[in-house]
């Protein structure tokens, strides 16, 4: 998200003397994307961010794809996915392509031995149950139900339960995740039909310098491995930092719909993008208001792309036996719709109280292992009806 943020002590200009009260020098570091030419922050730390004590054997963890090509739609039960009580070892992948991972994870306990980095993806991690504080060097994010965590690659984090009831749904993009381009106008501000603006977006505060030498374990994922590095500084030894390259916060219901007379369409619910997918948010409003309009979504062949829905809360008007947690994947190249008898049943009704998270993939997702344990195998039929 493109604004300017900073927080800290910092010096007048960049790449010029920066020292400590004892005179030794702070240490500067430039944490960029897409090279030199996208987003980018400076950060000053109380030590070298570079000081590494061991290097452990990598480890892959990597999905286990178990259904490449499939003309299915597929019903996944995520509430079915176990708890854990480690962060990593929760995240479950379960729809992946060569764009980005979504995976589900139930988490039990806090980060407090290790910290974590994905040097290869931006994570947004979006909060069903559960509530706590990212902690990151750039300060702290307080999190709760229906929030979306941000976190850019690179960014060095634990998450803080305040218990042990966590459901979290999580998107890894191999891209920048951005607000809509359309929302925005040539200076990156968001513009005034977008369906949220600066003042909802949240940003790191309450910056703790923690000057530590010792051991300190850093999980840091790249290509489907992960190496466990040992730092001799604590990661969070940020004195400062100013830029746009930084973990964020935005809630769900923060979102403002667009409505119309008419049923609009999926894109009105976007809310952000990275390359070759987007990522929608449908929250409670009111439905359409013309005399014979019809709420429900008509029938929609994907041609270009797949359709994933993961289901939050409320009443889903075109959808029979929905529950919390649930997963549809509808594939490219096959129609999808409301169910039986939902159409007849939704006219009329002038509003919703859904809440949903919709990923629109334009390659085809792969299903892994961990996604055929909670599949519902029967999903497929649920449209069908008597035929005499």
């Amino acid at each position: 998200m493109p604004i300017y943020h900073t927080l800290g002590t910092i010096p007048p200009k960049r790449h010029t003397v920066f020292r400590k009260p004892d005179g030794e020098l702070y240490a500067e570091e430039l944490v960029s994307t897409e090279g030199f030419s996208s987003l980018y922050s400076l950060v000053y730390h109380c030590h070298p961010p570079t000081i590494v004590k061991s290097l452990g054997e990598p480890y892959s963890v990597e999905p286990k794809i178990a259904r490449e090509k499939h003309l299915k739609h597929t019903s996944l039960i995520g509430f079915n996915v176990a708890p854990e009580d480690d962060y990593l070892k929760s995240r479950k992948p379960v729809l992946v392509n060569s764009d980005l991972h979504i995976s589900l994870a139930a988490p039990r306990k806090s980060m407090t031995d290790y910290f974590y980095k994905n040097s290869q993806a931006d994570e947004v991690i979006f909060i069903h149950e559960g509530s706590g504080t990212l902690k990151t060097g750039f300060g702290k994010i307080r999190f709760g139900y229906g929030d979306y965590l941000v976190v850019p690659r690179g960014t060095i984090y634990q998450m803080e339960f305040d218990d042990e009831k966590n459901r979290l749904f999580i998107v890894e993009s191999f891209s920048p995740i951005r607000s809509p381009k359309r929302y925005r106008n040539e200076y990156g501000q968001l513009m005034e039909h977008s369906p949220y603006c600066e003042r909802d977006i949240r940003r790191p505060a309450d910056l703790e310098t923690i000057d530590e030498f010792g051991d300190f374990k850093v999980l840091i994922k790249k290509q489907g491995l992960m190496y466990p590095y040992t730092y001799g500084t604590h990661p969070f030894d940020f004195v400062g930092w100013d830029g746009f390259h930084y973990p964020w916060a935005f809630s769900i219901h923060d979102f403002e719909p667009i409505t119309g007379r008419l049923h609009q369409p999926p894109p009105v619910h976007q809310t952000f993008e990275g390359h070759n997918f987007v990522i929608c948010s449908f929250v409670p409003r009111k439905f359409d208001y013309h005399p014979l309009s019809i709420p429900a979504p008509y029938n929609h062949s994907n041609v270009d792309s797949d359709e994933v829905l993961y289901y939050v809360d409320g009443d889903f008007m075109s959808r029979k036996s929905v529950v919390k947690g649930q997963i549809t994947l509808h594939p490219g190249g096959i129609p999808h719709g409301p169910h039986p008898g939902t159409v007849e049943k939704s006219i009329g009704k002038e509003n919703t109280e859904e809440l949903a998270v919709m990923i629109d993939p334009f390659r085809p997702l792969m299903l892994t292992e961990d996604a055929l344990a909670i599949e519902d195998e029967s999903y497929h039929k649920s449209w069908q009806i008597n035929i005499k």
